[in-house]
């Protein structure tokens, strides 16, 4: 249903494009790791995504799960929300780590939140947080990286830019690009599978933004 939603309603905001490297493969039980820039982003990845063929189960704030109606729909589709600095926090990568045993392509946000920047520039991932990394050695999955560019343009800023910007992005339809990389395998300590993981999104981010451009 999520991917269907973005796959319809992201092309009325923007000019979405969609590259992948050579040898770029998502197999079920991947874990596709992507930046987070704007809160329009995951319709983006998922558009994306649904493009290549993936559906993919997403780790996501819990604080979705207090909307009603959004509840029900991520619930019934297997999401993960994550209880960011709770005790509850460790029971999102045991669910994500069953997702990836049934089969399930996992999607998660290596930054773990938004950039605090008011302005629409592109900006480099900052800093992962060690979920990604702790997944990926508990597993053995693959790790896709997936860069996103573009999105702040539909929607960036304070409460009040973003409205202004998802209202003018239908007129504007500013280009948004999807660019996803070669699988890895991470290995070694989380620190160190941590940093490599982020440089292969930061790789395919920079391609994702020479793109969108």
């Amino acid at each position: 249903m999520l991917s269907t939603v973005a796959r319809t309603v992201v092309p009325v905001f923007g000019r979405l494009r969609v590259t992948t490297d050579p040898d770029a493969e998502i197999v079920p039980g991947s874990i596709v790791a992507a930046n987070h820039t704007s809160l329009v982003d995951p319709g983006v990845v998922l558009a994306a995504l649904h493009r290549l063929g993936t559906e993919p189960v997403v780790l996501a704030t819990a604080g979705l799960w207090r909307v009603p109606v959004l509840r029900r729909m991520l619930t019934r589709e297997g999401h993960v929300p994550v209880h960011r600095g709770t005790e509850r926090a460790v029971l999102s990568l045991r669910d994500a780590a069953a997702a990836l045993e049934a089969g399930k392509t996992v999607l998660i946000y290596g930054e773990g939140g938004l950039p605090r920047r008011p302005d629409a520039a592109e900006a480099e991932p900052g800093p992962f947080r060690s979920g990604l990394a702790r997944l990926a050695l508990a597993t053995g999955a693959a790790v896709v990286p997936l860069g996103q560019a573009g999105s702040r343009r539909i929607s960036s800023g304070s409460a009040a830019k973003q409205v202004a910007g998802f209202v003018t992005a239908p007129l504007r339809r500013p280009d948004v690009h999807v660019h996803v990389g070669a699988p890895l395998r991470l290995s070694g300590d989380v620190v160190t599978a941590t940093a490599r993981a982020r440089r292969a999104v930061v790789h395919a981010w920079r391609v994702a933004a020479d793109r969108a451009a």
